[in-house]
């Protein structure tokens, strides 16, 4: 197993000093699955839902999620991001809307985690609009997709099972 570069030589939790990294274009690209009712599915497509715009509000909150992922989630490092874009595709089988989210950043330390909060807070916000109409719906497949950029270079995730 690879050392972990979050744990100094006592095994405790630090953030990682990123300061003699290189600035470099990082890219990171993170997906997940939100599954529904069909009928819960066309509230979405008819713009019917209670709450308002269901996809409109999941962009914001993605987007607003990837700019506060250092808030959230331990030993983050604050980044300069320079676009979040959060996209729905629905799907009618199965039932449920797909979620993508596309991070960039000029930087020393990669948006991998700020991708997929996107994507995570995207799928929350959908569930909290149409909760009210389907409280069965779940969240999968919830991952990287792609990263680029900085010292370990290029991933690219498998097809979806």
């Amino acid at each position: 197993m690879t050392k972990l570069s979050h744990l100094n030589e006592r095994g405790e939790a630090h953030m990682v000093d990123v300061s003699d990294k290189s600035v470099t274009s990082r890219t990171a690209i993170a997906e997940g699955f939100v599954s529904m009712q069909p009928e819960t599915l066309a509230l979405i497509e008819t713009g019917a839902a209670k709450k308002g715009d269901v996809l409109a509000t999941a962009r914001i909150a993605g987007i607003m999620a990837a700019k506060k992922t250092h808030e959230l989630i331990p030993l983050c490092h604050p980044l300069a991001i320079t676009k979040v874009t959060v996209d729905f595709a629905p799907s009618h089988t199965p039932a449920g809307v797909h979620v993508t989210a596309e991070v960039r950043v000029s930087g020393q330390t990669g948006v991998e985690m700020e991708a997929l909060t996107a994507v995570s807070v995207a799928c929350l916000t959908i569930y909290d609009m149409l909760k009210a109409a389907d409280k069965a719906m779940t969240f999968t497949a919830i991952r990287l997709v792609e990263k680029t950029g900085g010292r370990s270079g290029t991933y690219r995730a498998g097809a979806r099972s």
